[in-house]
């Protein structure tokens, strides 16, 4: 319908504009033979109103009406073609039999041309079309066939053929268009589900990763026109990954379906024209916040986000609770181009989920100065001798009852040559973001498994995999070939993964670990108590030892819930047979609370900090025995 009124409404001026001048033709030709009043004044009436609802049509074509406007004033039109049909047909007959046979041949040429331009411009308003062409043509059919001339009643039944033809071109003219229309109509909609598919996530119906770049990108190019801020920001629903990992991906779905509900709310909710949310992949979604990105403004989404996903999500008959970790950067302190401006939003993300979940952390110039500090670092790894420059250091870990050591945990070092030394914190993630781990971490193997080979047995060595390490199976293949060729007895041999990298891939680092256990090499998880689902690891995977933090150790003496962990803890392994090793020992204070409690196994500084591999040789010797006692090396 709508497509009806946009088309003959371009034609609808030109309608009046033939009926008009057609009209005064014959009133010009009539006005000597017929009375004024017919003659001039009827047909000048008549054109003046033509005249003016031509000149609204004129001026309605920058008009947008809504579909109610639009039916009124089609079927107003066809009212109005009906009744101006009746008063133009009325007066060409009250008008013909005034004239001579020229002036009544200028009457019969008049209806004819005039009805034929109208109705064709009406072509797409088929209701008065019809009628224009039946209210015009059969009175003076009628009318010609009665008045007895052979003349006129062949001019009638030449009118009657002629009626019947515009009828029937203007059935055939309407179905086609309406094919046409549908036609159309489909086709849009078939583009406009291609957009939906292509820009919209399947899952959460919410606006999908290309449709937020394509967004972003926008919103910069108004924001640079109007010299105006806004905000780009990175969600993280902290917590989801146990969530899917223990329910399976179906429960997943649902939880990520109810987040995004929760989040479309808050956004429609929050300045609705100023929020514009996308779910970017897993358990992220992004935004952009074109409002003045000040510190109010995004605390107070801040605070309408973290409220929404706090509440609890069902999960079957229980519920999970989950968080968000927010990164944001703002245009132009941040950055001044689109892919900066994300990038800088995902490393105040990463920032946030590592010091302090469940926060929101807006990017500034210290972070500014923190990525061109690992930009340099990045580089200075990637051209590192690797073989040269990386080294060892070892942690003796001791029998709480004897004194006595039963292993050594590797510590990774690295030292540049313009740098100088760089510690693990900083460089074992800096390989990890340009994928070198696996070669950082075939290196500091062979280094260590060439150590463990010159020690005593049963001496054992522990090693730290990161979580990259245990998401590839390819790299699990190489760190078995490389056991099998250093020639060690795996069972002098444990690898140390964390929660952490667990929960980065459970799946996968479960399957490698069983492989690592099935030849003979010792599980033990690290940092125990710090990650996700701590009881669900000890549950699933292949275990033979537990590393309790040292977060749990530091003030064991005066904080009685840290004892009570401890002591639970400690109970826990010794119901499942697991050997439990208490990190960061420090004081005597610690020790001979940590032995009141039945702690097997420890290692900290109150024994002897991380020592080079010749300095192990050292401490291996027996006189060495008497001294170990608060050792400080």
């Amino acid at each position: 319908m709508r497509a009806q009124f946009n088309a003959f409404s371009k034609q609808i001026p030109l309608l009046y504009f033939i009926l008009t001048s057609n009209s005064l033709a014959a009133s010009y030709t009539f006005a000597r033979f017929a009375p004024a009043w017919l003659s001039i004044y009827a047909p000048v009436m008549l054109s003046a109103l033509c005249f003016l609802r031509a000149v609204w049509w004129l001026r309605a074509r920058s008009r947008q009406f809504s579909d109610a406007e639009v039916l009124r004033h089609m079927r107003m039109t066809t009212v109005l073609a009906a009744a101006l049909t009746l008063a133009f047909t009325t007066w060409g007959l009250l008008l013909y039999p005034y004239g001579d046979p020229y002036a009544q041949g200028q009457v019969v040429f008049y209806m004819a041309l005039t009805v034929i331009g109208c109705v064709f411009c009406l072509m797409h308003l088929r209701p008065a079309a019809l009628l224009v062409t039946l209210m015009a043509n059969i009175p003076f059919i009628l009318y010609f066939f009665f008045e007895g001339h052979a003349s006129l009643r062949a001019m009638a039944v030449n009118l009657l053929l002629v009626s019947a033809a515009m009828v029937m071109i203007l059935l055939v003219y309407s179905r086609d268009f309406e094919r046409l229309v549908a036609s159309q109509a489909e086709t849009r909609r078939l583009s406009e589900d291609n957009f939906r598919i292509a820009n919209c996530d399947s899952l959460t119906e919410l606006a999908n990763r290309r449709w937020f770049f394509t967004e972003l990108d926008a919103t910069l190019g108004v924001a640079k026109a109007d010299g105006k801020g806004f905000a780009v920001g990175i969600i993280d629903l902290d917590g989801f990954k146990p969530v899917n990992d223990t329910y399976g991906h179906a429960t997943g779905d649902r939880v990520l379906v109810e987040a995004a509900r929760r989040l479309r709310a808050v956004c429609g909710g929050h300045a609705s024209d100023q929020v514009t949310l996308a779910r970017l992949g897993g358990d992220e979604f992004g935004f952009i916040y074109t409002g003045n990105p000040n510190a109010t403004a995004l605390d107070a989404l801040n605070a309408a986000i973290q409220s929404a996903l706090r509440q609890p999500f069902a999960i079957g008959a229980s519920h999970a609770l989950l968080g968000a970790s927010i990164g944001v950067a703002c245009y132009p302190s941040s950055s001044r181009d689109a892919e900066g401006l994300f990038e800088r939003a995902d490393y105040a993300l990463y920032q946030v989920k590592r010091r302090q979940r469940g926060q929101m952390l807006v990017f500034s110039a210290e972070h500014e100065g923190e990525i061109n500090a690992h930009r340099t670092l990045e580089h200075a790894l990637q051209n590192a001798d690797l073989d040269a420059e990386l080294s060892l250091a070892f942690q003796p870990i001791i029998d709480v009852a004897s004194g006595e050591t039963t292993a050594f945990e590797a510590l990774a070092r690295w030292t540049h040559p313009t740098l100088g030394a760089v510690g693990p914190d900083a460089f074992i993630p800096a390989a990890e973001r340009t994928g070198m781990i696996r070669q950082v971490t075939k290196t500091l193997l062979t280094k260590a498994l060439a150590a463990l080979k010159t020690w005593p047995e049963p001496l054992r060595l522990s090693f730290n995999l990161s979580a990259h390490d245990l998401s590839d199976a390819e790299t699990a293949v190489q760190i078995i070939a490389l056991i099998n060729r250093s020639g060690v007895n795996p069972r002098r041999l444990d690898f140390e993964i964390t929660e952490t990298a667990i929960a980065n891939d459970a799946r996968q680092a479960r399957a490698a670990a069983v492989t690592f256990k099935a030849m003979g090499v010792g599980i033990s998880l690290d940092d125990f108590g710090t990650g996700y689902s701590s009881l669900s690891h000890v549950h699933k995977l292949p275990l033979d030892k537990l590393k309790i933090d040292r977060s749990f150790v530091t003030d064991i003496e005066h904080n009685g819930a840290s004892l009570k962990i401890v002591k639970s803890l400690i109970a826990l392994c010794a119901d499942m047979g697991l050997t439990c090793i208490v990190e960061g020992v420090e004081t005597e204070g610690q020790l001979r609370t940590l032995r009141a409690l039945g702690c097997r196994a420890a290692q900290g500084y109150y024994y002897a900090r991380p020592m080079s591999g010749d300095a192990v040789s050292a401490w291996l010797q027996p006189d060495a025995a008497d001294n170990r006692a608060g050792a400080r090396i």
